[in-house]
């Protein structure tokens, strides 16, 4: 597919924020994915790194608020941690490959890498690329860290890729240069943008330049109506679900 065309199927849907999670259907689970799928919602998820190189689906570093148990999330191998149950459910912990297993190209998928303390991110990109091959249907890598959409760029580079972005707390001159330095330097496709900065400078430049753009994390109709005025695909959460459906 060429790449304009994978990037419009790839925005072609407003996406789940870590799935459709609500009551005893927990963040970035299967359960969660499930239902995104059924709502005709796209997914967006969080990847992080067992001890052993695999790669999984996981938001925080830390294990408690997700799971009730202490310890960090990279300290453990993959057969432990899909052992583990989410709080609140009976799901367990996916890999990326399960995931990938179950949405089949059904619907976009754009996972968030995560990366910790300045480590390397050739682990954990290396671990998305391998089960990224052979998988067919919209999917995009995004990241804080200017350094995996970078990685993709060389090592991967007909994977979609972009770089997530806030301004909050960090509005300075020193900050914005900072900003455009990494966005320069990430060589993406796309750019996720904190809900809460848009309207932009940069949202506009970005849609000035023909570039793909998405928001974070759209919660509420004012949220959506946001979003779209920017022209951002939204990252879907709680009443900014129903709010979404009702447009619909």
């Amino acid at each position: 597919m060429h790449r304009r065309d994978a990037l419009a199927a790839l925005t072609a849907q407003a996406l789940a924020h870590r799935g459709l999670h609500t009551g005893g259907v927990p963040e970035n689970s299967l359960a969660a994915f499930r239902a995104a799928i059924a709502a005709g919602l796209g997914i967006e998820c969080d990847i992080r790194k067992s001890s052993d190189g695999r790669a999984v689906v996981f938001h925080d570093a830390e294990m408690e608020r997700l799971t009730g148990q202490p310890g960090t999330f990279g300290a453990l191998p993959v057969g432990e941690l899909t052992a583990i149950t989410l709080s609140g459910s009976d799901e367990k912990i996916p890999t990326l490959r399960d995931t990938l297993d179950l949405v089949a190209g059904k619907v976009s998928l754009l996972l968030e890498i995560k990366s910790d303390d300045h480590r390397p991110v050739d682990a954990i990109c290396r671990a998305v690329r391998r089960d990224l091959e052979g998988y067919v249907g919209p999917v995009g890598v995004m990241s804080f860290d200017p350094r995996v959409p970078r990685w993709f760029a060389s090592h991967d580079p007909d994977v979609l890729r972009g770089l997530v972005v806030t301004e909050q707390n960090s509005r300075t001159l020193v900050a914005g240069i900072k900003r455009r330095m990494a966005i320069a330097g990430a060589r993406t496709d796309f750019l996720a943008l904190d809900i809460r900065d848009l309207p932009s400078s940069l949202s506009r430049r970005q849609l000035a330049k023909g570039e793909a753009l998405f928001s974070w994390t759209v919660k509420t109709a004012a949220h959506l109506e946001t979003a779209q005025e920017s022209g951002a695909v939204p990252i879907l959460e709680a009443a900014g679900v129903a709010a979404w459906e009702e447009g619909a």
